[in-house]
């Protein structure tokens, strides 16, 4: 009880250094001693790492559920650290917030999914669904068309969709791209996952089709992880932007195990391994199943916002900056489940995800702020919201990005710390794509480490996370993940932790601060990102995509 009541009285305080910091932006604190035209490094420590993220994954702030109190309440901890750090006010309208625009749903679990004759199928068990139109009711309908990967990739001489007319009908769809082949070993990537294998884009696809409805299969090897993370990340509340008038939308957006996608494909009397094999090959054709496919999505729907925070520290050339960014947002808390105990664990705390991340940019931002002079070119922190309702919140701030697009150098995102132990390699996600691979690398050396390649490709990693709507916009970014190369006194334990985590915690209620974690590896790679993104806002060029690069083409066209 007494733990409790300090909390929330912290959090009324950071409430009020907010209110007082709006009146005094940009009033730093006493910078602490650092070599000149260097951030303060040694300022990156664990216990001050550890203190951020033991406030930000309490119970009290409930798992930081976009438009929740326990997000507000994150929120405005975040702004008043940046407040007393001296960043000022970096929103348009002068202060720490802006204001994204989101609908939040919450499907009925009483849902089913009806596909041919026999049973339906039940959430959770066997579906979870959400719908892109924000009515209390949604009635969908119609035939169900296996149409492969769902990818339409004319580079590729590659389209599921050919020769159908989706209008009415629902698209049942592989994730992941077709393989590479021993003619083609670099189609679709080779084994790097593309853009064209994320779910986010089979959703997009199937709405350009005209499709009603599409609904994804679920493997365990196909999407990275297990079934109950689709269970976790999908259901209870959801959040997604308003509709735009006149855009495409799906009335049903649903995944289903791969049990009941095999037996929704042998009730139209074929075998799913066979349409499977048939579709890794170019000109494969999408089959109609002959079976109806119908489902009504209940749901409550409320229109809200949740703050994007963002501050900045002003450099001398304050029209051009650095941009951190790391999301403070998680799953919130769960509904009670079926014969579970009263006291059982329903709240997300997000305490590797992304409570840590939060708290590393906080301790970046510390030691620019106390560095002795300021860079050439601003460095801006940004909090975002509903990262894990699919980016919402970094896909807000692409389309308003307060300074123009091109005047970007670079965007560092943060999206877990290395909480395991030391590592030789740092992992950049996207150092490849752009000239700040050669930059990171030659840091690296000078600190006697490596930039380690992006240890599984497959998984889509560079897809996954906030950077990925600001590359959009042709901003170079570097996103850090997991390392390989541990090393130190015991590399077997933090491989175990790191993989019992992954395979254990992730997206689950038991992602909590733990005792055993080891800050060693999480301050080294801060320390990495604040000298990387302080040489960055002080070098003469700006950073660029290679030419070959999609992400090149938006900043090319914009500078001519």
């Amino acid at each position: 009880m007494r733990r409790t009541i300090w909390l929330a009285a912290a959090a009324a305080l950071v409430i009020v250094s907010v209110l007082v910091a709006q009146h005094r932006p940009g009033s730093p604190r006493p910078a602490a001693a650092g070599a000149a035209g260097q951030p303060a490094l040694d300022e990156i420590g664990g216990e001050q790492i550890a203190a951020h993220v033991q406030f930000l994954a309490d119970d009290l702030l409930e798992g930081r559920a976009p438009s929740t109190r326990g997000g507000q309440l994150a929120a405005q901890y975040l702004a008043a650290q940046l407040a007393l750090l001296g960043f000022e006010p970096g929103a348009a309208d002068g202060t720490y917030f802006q204001q994204v625009p989101i609908v939040e749903s919450e499907v009925n679990p009483s849902f089913t999914l009806t596909a041919g004759p026999g049973m339906p199928f039940t959430y959770l068990r066997d579906v979870v669904a959400f719908s892109d139109i924000q009515e209390p009711t949604v009635r969908t309908s119609g035939e169900i068309v296996f149409v492969g990967h769902g990818i339409v990739a004319p580079e590729y001489e590659w389209n599921d969709y050919a020769g159908v007319d989706m209008r009415g009908k629902l698209a049942l769809i592989m994730v992941n791209d077709p393989p590479a082949t021993p003619e083609e070993p670099q189609r679709f990537g080779g084994p790097a996952l593309t853009y064209y294998g994320r779910w986010t884009y089979k959703f997009e696809e199937a709405a350009r089709q005209g499709a009603a409805g599409a609904i994804l299969v679920h493997t365990d090897e196909s999407a990275t992880y297990g079934w109950q993370v689709v269970q976790s990340s999908w259901s209870g509340r959801q959040y997604s932007i308003p509709a735009v008038p006149g855009a495409s939308r799906l009335g049903l957006k649903a995944w289903v195990t791969d049990r009941a996608a095999r037996e929704i494909v042998t009730r139209a009397g074929r075998e799913l391994d066979a349409l499977r094999e048939a579709a890794v090959r170019r000109g494969a054709k999408p089959v109609p199943l002959g079976i109806q496919a119908s489902a009504t999505i209940v749901q409550t729907v409320q229109q809200k916002t949740s703050p994007n925070v963002i501050g900045v520290l002003r450099g001398t050339n304050p029209n051009q900056a650095v941009i951190y960014t790391a999301h403070y947002d998680h799953l919130g808390v769960r509904d009670p489940q079926p014969g579970e105990p009263a006291d059982a664990d329903r709240i997300f705390n997000g305490a590797t995800d992304n409570a840590s991340g939060v708290a590393g940019v906080l301790e970046i931002a510390q030691a620019m702020a106390r560095a002795p002079a300021r860079p050439a070119r601003s460095v801006y922190v940004l909090f975002t919201t509903a990262e894990e309702s699919g980016l919402l919140g970094s896909e807000y701030f692409a389309g308003r990005p307060v300074l123009p697009p091109e005047a970007w150098a670079a965007n560092l995102n943060v999206d877990e710390l290395n909480l395991y132990g030391p590592s030789r390699d740092i992992v950049l996600l996207g150092a490849e794509r752009s000239t700040l691979g050669a930059l990171a690398s030659q840091l690296a050396a000078d600190e006697r480490r490596v930039v380690g390649p992006d240890p599984e490709p497959g998984r889509g990693y560079f897809f996954r996370s906030d950077h990925f709507p600001l590359a959009k916009i042709g901003i170079p970014a570097l996103s850090l993940s997991d390392p390989v190369d541990f090393i130190g006194p015991d590399v077997a334990a933090s491989k175990r932790l790191h993989d019992e985590y992954q395979d254990k915690r992730y997206h689950q209620p038991d992602d909590e601060v733990l005792r055993s974690w080891d800050y060693t590896g999480a301050i080294s790679d801060l320390r990495f990102l604040a000298e990387l993104g302080w040489r960055i806002a002080n070098l003469a060029e700006m950073p660029a995509y290679h030419p070959n690069e999609q992400f090149a083409r938006p900043r090319v066209k914009a500078t001519h």
